[in-house]
């Protein structure tokens, strides 16, 4: 009995001695097979959750933590998982490639009989054979493997976890890094246009300042601060519709380039349209925009308003020209030739409870005289001048065209849009450019009902 204990203890030893790298001492047999290779290796792997070789490692593992602990096997047992993991490192048994055993050594005897047993058996199929016996050996090896595919899966999970959560720090970082820049980019581009508003307002307020006093001084006569608050009013709308005119400035350089480019590109087309105006067909007819190069340019307006209208209305009235009433759907177009001592034009105007069109043209004509003129009609100019050439056309179309061409060229200088001047007054001024006449229109032409009461004052400055 003691003899048979010496035997398994020595057979222990021989097992816990085992190497668990397969890559050593592999035979020339053993070379080749991959540890999901066989008939059976993809049901092998969907029943345990690993390959053949992970879980050959695992049952190593497990049968040395156990053995003797947890799980007793018989010798018979022990010497077939002896076998199973000699042909998995070495491969088949080749009585010539081994060292002699001594005739006393019975456990060496016996592993080598054992190991004889499998004959030319694979690497993978030993694999599978040591875990299945083992398995049925053990009935805590399962539970084992599943514990140990669990803890597995955990880890993986929190590994790919911390991943997630360093990508998206890392976006985070970035996002906050473009967010700076595009805050600093924006700032620095605010700063930069603060600066260019302030140079170029402080030229235009040099250009401008004793006009604004002047006014200022008329509309706040002994109320210093009124009058600065009234200047930096206008300045800052002379500094808006400056820039507004610089817009459009460049907007017709585009647009001129443009229509250059296009008719470099059509250069046959040209040539025809020279042809038909060379024998005075109605194609040759100049464009509109080479008509209006003979007159000046046209700035934009200044405009603004300020809350004072009572005592707006009160100096207005002592003037009784000034106070005017436009009737239900009537215009009253008030004509405001340039004077030569003057170079700008300001209009103020405000109404009693109701709103009121307004609207500002230059008509390019010479007046007789500088006198200011009103004028009342049931339309707008656009329809008188419908109406006028309908009843001229019964002596034929040329009669129309001659009707058309014999009125003045006119621009828009403020187009015609309904103003809250009930609520606060209504005023702007405006740069000749050259000379004409003003045509201010006060449209009343939209009320069926309600006649409006009108109170203006237009003068000249230098």
């Amino acid at each position: 009995m003691a003899e048979e204990k010496d035997d398994v203890s020595r057979l222990d030893v021989a097992v816990d001695g085992l190497s668990l790298t397969e890559n050593e001492n592999d035979s020339p047999e053993g070379e080749g097979v991959t540890a999901n290779g066989g008939e059976d290796g993809g049901l092998f792997d969907e029943k345990w959750g690993f390959s053949a070789e992970e879980l050959y490692k695992l049952a190593l593992t497990f049968f040395k933590e156990k053995e003797g602990k947890a799980v007793h096997l018989t010798y018979g047992d022990k010497l077939k998982l002896v076998a199973y993991t000699k042909q998995v490192q070495v491969g088949p048994y080749d009585a010539e490639k081994m060292p002699p055993v001594g005739y006393f050594d019975v456990i060496g005897n016996d592993r080598r009989k054992e190991w004889q047993t499998l004959g030319d058996m694979g690497k993978h199929q030993a694999m599978c054979e040591f875990c299945l016996l083992l398995d049925n050996l053990c009935p805590t090896f399962q539970p084992y493997v599943e514990a140990h595919r669990r803890d597995l899966e955990e880890k993986e999970r929190i590994k790919r976890e911390e991943e997630e959560r360093l990508q998206r720090e890392a976006e985070e970082r970035e996002r906050q890094r473009l967010e700076e820049e595009a805050r600093k980019m924006q700032e620095d581009e605010r700063i930069r246009q603060e600066q260019q508003k302030l140079a170029i307002m402080n030229v235009l307020n040099q250009q401008t300042a004793a006009q604004f006093q002047q006014y200022a001084a008329q509309q706040f006569p002994g109320n210093p601060e009124q009058q600065q608050l009234l200047i930096r009013q206008l300045q800052e709308e002379h500094y808006q519709q400056y820039m507004q005119q610089v817009y459009q400035q460049q907007m017709q350089q585009l647009q001129q380039q443009h229509l250059q480019q296009q008719q470099q590109q059509a250069p046959a087309l040209n040539n025809h349209v020279d042809a038909e105006a060379g024998q005075g067909s109605p194609a040759a007819v100049p464009p509109t925009l080479d008509s209006t190069e003979e007159y000046p340019s046209i700035s934009a307006p200044s405009m603004w308003t300020r809350p004072q209208i009572q005592e707006f209305k009160e100096q207005i009235r002592k003037d009784k020209d000034s106070v005017i009433t436009v009737g239900r759907g009537e215009v009253v177009t008030v004509r405001v030739p340039t004077h030569e001592d003057g170079a700008y034009l300001f209009w103020e105007f405000a109404t009693d409870s109701y709103d009121i069109g307004f609207g500002v043209y230059f008509e390019w004509t010479i007046a007789p005289s500088n006198a200011v003129s009103v004028h009342v009609s049931e339309s707008s100019d656009e329809e008188d001048e419908e109406e006028d050439v309908e009843g001229e056309g019964e002596e034929g179309q040329d009669v129309e065209k001659g009707a058309r061409s014999d009125r003045p060229p006119t621009d828009e200088i403020v187009p015609i849009y309904r103003r809250d001047c009930h609520v606060e007054v209504y005023a702007g001024s405006h740069m000749y450019p050259g000379r004409g006449v003003y045509l201010l229109k006060f449209d009343n032409s939209y009320s069926l009902w309600r006649s409006k009461t009108l109170y203006y004052r237009v003068y000249y400055t230098r």
